[in-house]
């Protein structure tokens, strides 16, 4: 009976009203438990016309797109203008309704398809009802999760929810995020602390093809943009570091690189495709070099002028806080400039890997909070002694300058005690209207987390931030300022080691490398009572004498390639691992990189004592059996 009253009144409705003129139709349905209001532009009531099997709703929008609802789901459809005053309010759950061209499904990550896309905005801003297209996005969440993340582009630049005019804009399905609120607690973060062009946070409930598919979090693209991160298109750099966007993962992209200093994943954002040329990877590696250079020289007075350390220290405050790991990596890292502007951080982005995700159980698992004591650039960040040991010394290098350290203390003393609250109270404004309209309800019913619960989960969420906080206070008050930088310091002279190591056992061998502690305390002239082993840092050298970079995972260490200078995994040969004993080496080698009888490399002992900073050298003679 209720079917027949639908196509009564659709029948009536439709031979009764105008047929010219472009109409704005809201289509309200009531399934699921909720209420829906999808609006639609057709140029022609008589574009709205019945389906063949009496069924559903059929309105041909423009583009040649038909947007299908179904009959026994529609209560009424009215036609009708958007209110006057819009009321702004951005913590409403609103509702997106997406209908493929071809009624498809959206199963891939790089060809879009095109579709129709109805935005109700409940009042709060304009609804629209626009061509576009739409794709899957993102890496492990759209490969590893029935709930999947979206790409829309649309066909014009339009406002949605209130942010400013863009085509593309994201649908983070947050699938392993019971709260919703991970990435919206950062974003949050970033804005009270002022960095630039941090994305914004609207939630809305997802239909495609007619398919309830949940809450997600709609925001903006990071893209260089007016609207998004506005760097000139003539001299602006949109960087991203990142291994699933770098050469390693994707090496024919031909926008990406290995930074030239420290050997990061990079892909160039932008220029993108419409300004990109055949010199742009070269040129953005060149000017990033020189940035990484001062900063491995902690030439501070240098560094100042080529990083905006204000958004620097903030950056890395925010990563420790929520203890992103995907900072070890790097992933999802942005830095942008413009012109002869320093570089910039940001902007955030891709947070549910935070939170002390529980990754022994990554494909299935959804859980957080467990500990709130760990670090990824530890204690001591200049000895990256945290979790993840192997955090690119880009990040940590500056702890190696008092001033940066002194900057990086107070800029955290000044916001300690109110951040969290202050995030949490805009959190928990987006959570009264998720509770209020039942979206938390549907959430749960579409897509069961193993038992776990949106409120239980919740109060786990700020327990862990309270404490983190706690925490983090403490961490921060006692990162070792170091002593004053000298100039060049003072070479005391070589020790002399030699090991030998088993091709067959690759990286696991017995064989440890084995420096006399007292041999190197004579040759620098410090007793043993006044030496402190937490000031020593062990570098590793390039055959001409410079510092190279650590690509293991110990605190210390190296991958020498065949030319014995240090670099990443994948070139090496050999490797020196340091953990926290500072006189006992591991070691090792990659096997099919090495056919080599034997190996010399040096590793530097560098001591701050009275005002100079002394370097022993340590020469390491592998043979290899």
């Amino acid at each position: 009976m209720m079917r027949i009253l639908h196509l009564a009144f659709l029948t009536v409705l439709l031979y009764c009203l105008p047929a010219s003129g472009q109409w704005r139709a809201h289509v309200y349905m009531n399934q699921l438990g909720g209420h829906w209001n999808f609006p639609v532009v057709t140029d022609s009531v008589m574009d709205m016309t019945i389906g063949d099997d009496h069924r559903e709703l059929l309105v041909n929008v423009t583009g040649g797109a038909t947007v299908p609802f179904a009959i026994a789901n529609i209560d009424s459809v009215a036609f009708e203008k958007e209110p006057d005053v819009e009321t702004k309010n951005q913590y409403k759950v609103f509702q997106l309704y997406v209908t493929t061209n071809d009624g498809q499904d959206i199963t891939s990550r790089d060809e879009y398809k095109d579709c129709h896309i109805a935005l109700n905005a409940d009042g709060a801003f304009t609804s629209f009802s626009a061509n576009g297209q739409i794709r899957g996005r993102g890496n492990s969440s759209f490969l590893w999760y029935d709930k999947k993340p979206y790409r829309l582009k649309l066909d014009q630049k339009h406002k949605v929810l209130g942010l400013e005019k863009a085509k593309s804009w994201v649908l983070l399905a947050n699938y392993r995020d019971v709260t919703d609120l991970m990435n919206t607690f950062v974003f949050e973060m970033g804005h009270a602390l002022g960095l630039p062009y941090t994305n914004h946070t609207r939630y809305v409930e997802l239909f495609v093809n007619g398919d309830y598919r949940g809450l997600y979090q709609l925001t903006e693209q990071v893209q260089q943009n007016k609207n998004r991160v506005n760097i000139s298109t003539s001299r602006g750099i949109l960087l991203s570091l990142d291994v699933d966007d770098g050469p390693s993962e994707n090496p024919g992209a031909g926008d990406n690189f290995f930074t030239k200093v420290y050997r990061m994943p990079a892909c160039v954002k932008f220029p993108d495709d419409e300004y990109f040329t055949s010199n742009t990877v070269d040129s953005v590696k060149a000017v990033f070099s020189i940035l990484e250079q001062a900063i491995k020289d902690k030439d501070y007075d240098q560094v100042k002028q080529l990083l905006d350390i204000p958004s620097f220290i903030k950056y890395l405050q925010i990563q420790e806080f929520v203890y992103n790991v995907e900072l070890s990596a790097p992933r999802s890292i942005f830095m942008h400039k413009d012109g002869d502007g320093p570089w910039v951080m940001g902007p955030l982005w891709d947070f549910d890997a935070g939170y002390d995700f529980d990754w022994s159980n990554m494909y299935t698992g959804h859980t957080f909070f467990t500990d709130y004591h760990e670090t990824v650039m530890g204690t001591n960040p200049l000895k990256r002694n945290g979790q993840y040991n192997y955090v690119p010394q880009f990040f940590t290098d500056l702890f190696g300058c008092p001033e940066f350290v002194e900057q990086y203390k107070a800029q955290w003393a000044q916001v300690k005690d109110t951040i969290v609250s202050h995030c949490w109270q805009e959190c928990i404004k987006y959570v009264r209207y998720m509770r209020y309209c039942g979206a938390l309800e549907r959430e749960a019913a579409r897509w069961p987390l193993n038992g776990k619960s949106f409120e239980t989960e919740l109060a786990k969420m700020l327990q862990w931030l309270k404490n983190r906080a706690t925490f983090m206070s403490d961490l921060i008050a006692n990162i070792p300022v170091p002593d004053a930088p000298n100039t060049g310091g003072r070479f005391c002279g070589t020790v002399n080691v030699s090991t030998s190591m088993d091709w067959n056992a690759g990286y696991s061998q017995a064989n440890k490398v084995k420096v006399g502690k007292q041999r190197v305390l004579n040759l620098m002239g410090v007793s043993t009572a006044d030496f402190d082993e937490s000031k020593v840092t062990i570098v590793p050298l390039c055959t001409d004498g410079s510092e190279g970079i650590n690509g293991t995972n110990g605190v210390f260490g190296g991958w020498f390639d065949g030319e014995n200078n240090p670099g990443q995994y994948a070139d090496g040969h050999v490797y020196i691992e340091v953990f926290q004993d500072l006189w006992n080496w591991s070691c090792g080698l990659y096997q099919w990189n090495c056919w080599d009888s034997e190996h010399t490399v040096t590793m530097q002992y560098q001591y701050p004592h009275e005002g100079t900073l002394l370097k022993v050298n340590v020469s390491v003679k592998f043979t290899i059996n």
